[in-house]
């Protein structure tokens, strides 16, 4: 007996470092945070407390709310193409007759081995409305006599966060794809086949239902990404009327560059409730398809 409250007291120390380091720079940071979302505090004078002043500013700020709005424009703009490119390209890379196959899945995960703020300066470039690679090229073949300043245009700055965000992350969901379709036993598309099952078929009846479990993981780790989009619209800019600011610019902004950071604060919480209450409806949503 007493040998095993040794093991089990070692055990607690081994694992011991994770939860002081996670204390130290996770749950300290974030109680230290609430608390300056109850106070008045500039970064220079001594925090005043003010109650739930912020968190009632929060829910009168227009801006904020144009912001949730913008943010959920540009993740519905960037999860949907995303998805549906992962999962056809992930139908492909699966076949055995496909040669390279491997090569390509590297090629395709690639863009999320390099940081958004890379790929923010790298699209403002491309789509920059003087020197920018696309008005370049329609104005070549002919479908553009005069350049458009697409990052000024609402919808077009919205489309462009979302394809940086589509580009970065669609391999990592092509590799999800892949990994969930490896994992469905060979023998039930043995078992399809013979009984007569086309391609088409047992990618409808077999392939996309056994994969449910994958399309709700990397929906709501898309919802949870996707609400928190930061660095690269921040390379692209607010757009016009900052109708591509999302949440998090917003609270960078507020904090960091208005030094509110009281408010800041209460924003950061204000977000934080937001993702958690979608979250929480996808995966509602997934029980009740079950």
């Amino acid at each position: 007996m007493k040998s095993k409250v040794n093991k089990s007291a070692y055990g607690y120390l081994f694992i011991s470092p994770f939860f002081i380091g996670y204390a130290v720079i996770g749950l300290v940071p974030i109680l230290y945070t609430f608390y300056l979302s109850l106070t008045k505090w500039d970064g220079f004078t001594d925090p005043v407390y003010v109650g739930l002043s912020n968190y009632q500013r929060l829910l009168h700020d227009s801006f904020f709310f144009q912001t949730i709005g913008n943010t959920l424009i540009i993740w519905i703009f960037s999860i949907v193409p995303q998805l549906i490119l992962a999962l056809l390209l992930a139908l492909i890379l699966n076949e055995k007759f496909i040669r390279g196959k491997h090569f390509f899945r590297a090629v395709f995960y690639f863009p999320n081995l390099i940081s958004a703020v890379t790929l923010g300066v790298l699209f403002s470039l491309i789509f920059d409305w003087q020197t920018g690679a696309v008005n370049k090229m329609l104005m070549n073949i002919g479908l553009l006599h005069d350049p458009i300043n697409w990052l000024k245009d609402p919808w077009w700055s919205r489309a462009i966060a979302a394809a940086v965000t589509c580009w970065q992350y669609f391999g990592f969901n092509l590799i999800v794809f892949i990994a969930g379709m490896q994992s469905i036993p060979a023998e039930v598309f043995e078992a399809a086949e013979v009984d007569g099952a086309t391609k088409r078929q047992m990618v409808f009846k077999i392939t996309l239902p056994l994969l449910r479990q994958v399309f709700m993981f990397t929906f709501i780790t898309s919802v949870i990404g996707g609400l928190q989009l930061f660095d690269g619209p921040l390379m692209l800019g607010d757009g016009p009327g900052n109708t591509a600011r999302t949440m998090i610019m917003y609270l960078y902004e507020t904090a960091f560059k208005a030094f509110d950071y009281s408010y800041g604060a209460a924003t950061a919480y204000g977000i934080f409730i937001i993702i958690m209450v979608f979250t929480a409806i996808t995966a509602r949503a997934s029980r009740l398809k079950e």
